[in-house]
């Protein structure tokens, strides 16, 4: 995994927890020479990533639309500034650029965002890792909602078990490195397709 994207807020959350666990992620990818693609700004969760990216020496890469650039003051000291017209062409450039999908935490836009490469994931759009920093027991109402999918049958076990899930900024990083997500199951997809 040479480049991972990192979804999170712009806003830097209620508890300082959420920014340390920014910062050890941003030092642990700045000290194995992984790249970070994200959304480009200098506020929040996402300031704060890329900058401790930067400060280790390691290479950042951000993807904006130009009607964010003044409102999230675009971070003009990347290793690779983009600036696109639209939110769309963010996500599928972030996407196209990326090995892996990584959510820390943040607002509605993090969730959209991650949740669509999640979704791309499990129709076979792509097979790299999805993973959630469950930063201070953040997102473990979210993962009680996919635990509900999964058990009211609109979510294959599988799918969901290849959610990967860590409190720990490290083990989650091991954990995708090491992961190779299923690929969809052809017979599967056409059952469902023709209502079987």
């Amino acid at each position: 995994m040479k480049r991972i994207c990192v979804f999170c807020g712009s806003s830097p959350g209620a508890r300082p927890a959420y920014a340390e666990a920014a910062r050890e992620l941003g030092r642990l990818l700045a000290a194995t020479g992984t790249e970070l693609v994200y959304g480009g700004a200098s506020i929040g969760l996402m300031g704060v990533l890329a900058r401790t990216v930067l400060e280790g020496g390691g290479r950042v890469t951000g993807v904006i639309p130009r009607l964010l650039v003044d409102k999230e003051v675009a971070l003009t000291s990347l290793s690779d500034l983009h600036v696109v017209e639209t939110m769309h062409e963010r996500k599928a450039l972030m996407a196209e650029l990326s090995d892996g999908f990584m959510a820390l935490p943040g607002g509605i836009g993090t969730i959209e965002e991650f949740v669509e490469v999640l979704s791309w994931s499990q129709l076979g759009i792509h097979a790299k890792p999805c993973g959630l920093l469950n930063s201070a027991g953040y997102y473990d109402r979210l993962l009680d909602f996919f635990d509900r999918m999964a058990e009211e049958g609109f979510v294959r076990s599988r799918c969901r078990e290849a959610l990967l899930v860590d409190r720990d900024p490290a083990g989650l990083l091991e954990t995708m490195r090491l992961c190779r997500p299923p690929a969809p199951d052809k017979a599967e997809w056409a059952l469902k397709l023709n209502n079987v």
